[in-house]
């Protein structure tokens, strides 16, 4: 019921978000008035247009990179399409071939473009994939379930397609499926096996110095998620019908955590537009653009996300099975790995990341190293200035080191 509530109001509010957005583009009003009254009407008009949420992923809009001393165009292509995501190439026409890294998103109410970014750095030394994960409102029931096993069947599947040799790093949520995915592949003797895993910020073992999310997937009990945070999606849509975990619940919590930094940027976005200041004002835009587009997790992924991941930590407690068999990160030899984490992590905080070195027991030292960086939260893990020249170049050696 609430995602109809949601999706009517969505609705009703549309024509009014239409009206300001044409308002401002048709150059209204038509009554004479000031330079001034001109100026706060415009910035109202377009404050008011931006009063949505989005539910198609933004474009990465990477069109070139940096690469030796040269810019080299990109060019996205489709390697491999999954009714639940696709695997995604950033092509680049290099003289050299560059190592093969794949991106693992997470799938945590945002779209896979949340790394533009990292993967921008990136692809300055690397051929670069990613995981982009669809948004379950547009899956139809027909294509079944995507729990977390399931997940982890399509890492695999997309290093299957990507060939020896490559490279895995992964960011927040799903570091727990990479590891599980290299386990498992390890096990197996796998040929496609990763030659690194980069794990960055994410809740290996979540029984480490718990934050406040841990703290709220242990306050309630599994019933209470699926009664209240559990919903259908509306028939007019491609999944109509199936359950889901909807983005707009997830965007909801984010806000909560912030409420107040949030607020105060939609009041400097409001002065910006209205002094004309617009390079700042486009960089607010920018950020929440991004933010706004949000993305439904499949029921069964959601809930065995907190059960199995966040509840019962069943990868660090040697307990997690992988379509009946059980996972085992001491089979992990060949494949080097790196954990990322930042020191002022309020999401995944300090040892829940580095717990991996603990489970991946077989690695000889020299294969395993962790990476503190001291002064930043969760997403400058992964963006931003210290992301670009303090870890990325750690992430880089590790990889150049396996080559």
């Amino acid at each position: 019921m609430l995602y109809q509530m949601y999706q009517m109001q969505d609705d009703l509010i549309a024509p009014m978000r239409a009206f300001a957005r044409h308002t401002r583009i048709g150059g209204w009003p038509i009554i004479p008035i000031g330079d001034d009254e001109m100026s706060i009407f415009d910035a109202s008009m377009e404050m008011l247009s931006r009063f949505r949420l989005t539910h198609t992923r933004p474009a990465f809009g990477i069109s070139s990179a940096v690469v030796g001393n040269r810019t080299v165009a990109v060019r996205e292509e489709v390697a491999l399409h999954l009714p639940f995501g696709n695997l995604l190439h950033f092509a680049k026409d290099v003289d050299t071939p560059q190592p093969k890294v794949l991106v693992v998103a997470p799938l945590s109410g945002h779209f896979a473009t949340l790394l533009r970014g990292t993967v921008e750095t990136l692809l300055r030394d690397h051929d670069v994939y990613i995981t982009d994960w669809a948004n379950a409102r547009d899956v139809p029931l027909s294509d079944g379930h995507f729990g977390v096993e399931d997940y982890v069947t399509y890492i695999i599947r997309f290093l299957e397609e990507m060939g020896p040799a490559s490279n895995v790093l992964s960011v927040c949520q799903p570091c727990v499926q990479v590891l599980i995915a290299v386990s498992v592949m390890s096990q197996r003797n796998h040929p496609a096996t990763p030659r690194t895993m980069t794990l960055m910020a994410g809740p290996i073992d979540t029984r480490e110095s718990p934050t406040l999310v841990n703290e709220l997937a242990f306050d309630q009990e599994m019933d209470w998620f699926e009664k209240n945070l559990i919903h259908t999606v509306p028939w007019q849509h491609k999944g109509g019908g199936r359950r889901v975990y909807p983005g707009f619940i997830q965007l909801s919590a984010f806000m909560a955590m912030n409420y107040q930094r949030h607020k105060d940027q939609h009041r400097k976005l409001y002065k910006y537009l209205m002094n004309g200041e617009t390079k700042k004002a486009q960089k607010i835009k920018e950020f929440y653009d991004e933010y706004f587009a949000v993305l439904d997790l499949t029921a069964e992924f959601y809930l065995e996300t907190v059960d199995r991941v966040f509840q019962r930590a069943e990868l660090a407690q040697g307990e997690f099975h992988y379509h009946g068999e059980l996972v085992d990160p001491s089979a992990i030899r060949n494949t080097a790995l790196l954990t990322v984490e930042g020191g002022r992590d309020d999401i995944c905080a300090l040892g829940q990341t580095s717990a991996a070195h603990e489970l991946c027991r077989s690695l000889r030292p020299h294969l395993k190293r962790h990476h503190l960086q001291a002064n930043v939260g969760h997403y400058g893990v992964f963006n931003g200035k210290r992301w670009e020249h303090e870890i990325y170049p750690v992430v880089r050696n590790m990889i150049l080191a396996m080559e």
